[in-house]
């Protein structure tokens, strides 16, 4: 299988893509109203720093978002029907002119998604774990003027119109499917791993303001399959052009800032590896769950020795980066990348894994454990 990924520097508001191109959107925003964004919003609209000279949050808050605005209309231009796009955004907290309030990013943005005709189905919420002791704002431990503090962001997840379609058996889908075990975790609405460093050496900015690579992954596998295309109009240290990569489907980014996209190179050193330790954690993974169950499921899957719960399971096929290729052409950055499937035979003979046809479909709307 061989996959094509382009970082563009550019306004994704405007990226010149086709109509109905894109199969999955993954991406997170500039929150409006974090003041390390206010230069950004501010050097594309003076109403945002006047409306922040002014004290005015309210203001500030309608001209940051309407930036991206801009953006969600470029999102649901190019949304294939059927395709699915996740934002993951955090609320913010911030006192202007001795105020302190509340600024709901996530609403704000649910709402402006839903405008422009995009279905809300069920969130994520993101927890991130930290360890300060000084957890709350205000006071301290006096009544009643202390504040919670956020420790969540929001995955929010939108669909262009009716569930996507594909014909009877597709060989991509199956090959797609995730285990069981990995359904049950990752179709929860909470969600609990760590942040990723945010330092950056580049000199663009102090910080990077990226997530780890396992939300992108994860929401990758979820929502998409094998070959589709995944856009990210926020790209910034590129985190999910890797998960693209290190998952199987194409990418298109776009960030304003070339100097971001010029340091993704970097992360590419030992995708190879990486990306091969995931496959086979993966189904050690599988193996464990099937190991501590009290009964053998009752399905065989076609490419491993071992079974699986569900018939949609059968033909799973994980497939690891074996080469990456990088170009240039003109600001944008280019990689193909080239993957093998890790099947029982792969590490002698990858050609002689099952080619034996998927299994029958099954429909989306009935969750089965045949």
């Amino acid at each position: 299988m061989r996959t094509n990924h382009a970082l563009r520097v550019g306004d994704a508001a405007d990226t010149g893509l086709a109509d109905g191109s894109v199969d999955l959107v993954v991406t997170s925003p500039p929150y409006p109203m974090i003041e390390m964004w206010d230069d950004l919003f501010s050097s594309r609209d003076e109403r945002v720093s006047r409306a922040l000279s002014a004290g005015d949050g309210d203001a500030a808050f309608e001209a940051m978002h309407e930036q991206l605005d801009a953006v969600w209309d470029e999102v649901k231009r190019l949304l294939a029907p059927g395709g699915i796009a996740c934002v993951n955004v955090g609320d913010a907290t911030r006192s202007l002119d001795g105020s302190f309030r509340q600024y709901p990013n996530h609403a704000r943005i649910l709402t402006a998604l839903c405008e422009r005709g995009l279905v809300p189905l069920p969130d994520a919420i993101w927890r991130k774990p930290t360890n300060r002791l000084t957890k709350f704002m205000g006071s301290g431990t006096l009544p009643p003027n202390a504040y919670v503090t956020l420790e969540h962001e929001y995955v929010l997840i939108v669909r262009n119109g009716d569930s996507r379609s594909f014909p009877p058996g597709d060989e991509r889908r199956y090959e797609s499917a995730f285990f069981w075990e990995e359904r049950n975790s990752w179709f929860s609405d909470l969600w609990e791993f760590t942040g990723t460093d945010q330092r950056l050496d580049s000199g663009t900015r102090e910080r990077s303001a990226a997530f780890p690579v396992e939300l992108p992954l994860r929401l990758i596998r979820m929502y998409s399959v094998y070959g589709d295309t995944v856009f990210d109009p926020f790209t910034g240290t590129g985190t999910t052009t890797l998960a693209a990569m290190l998952a199987g489907r194409d990418s298109v980014g776009y960030d304003l800032d070339a100097g971001l996209l010029s340091a993704f190179e970097d992360r590419l050193d030992d995708i190879e590896e990486r990306s091969r330790r995931d496959v086979e954690r993966r189904l050690d993974d599988h193996r464990a769950f099937v190991s501590d169950r009290d009964d053998r499921p009752g399905h065989e899957a076609e490419h491993y020795d071992f079974p699986v719960v569900t018939k949609q399971e059968r033909n799973i096929r994980l497939y690891a980066v074996s080469s990456v290729t990088k170009s240039q052409s003109g600001d944008d950055h280019l990689f193909t990348v080239d993957h093998e499937p890790l099947d029982e035979a792969s590490d002698t003979d990858v050609s002689a894994a099952s080619t034996e046809s998927p299994p029958e479909a099954v429909s989306e709307d009935v969750q089965t454990t045949d």
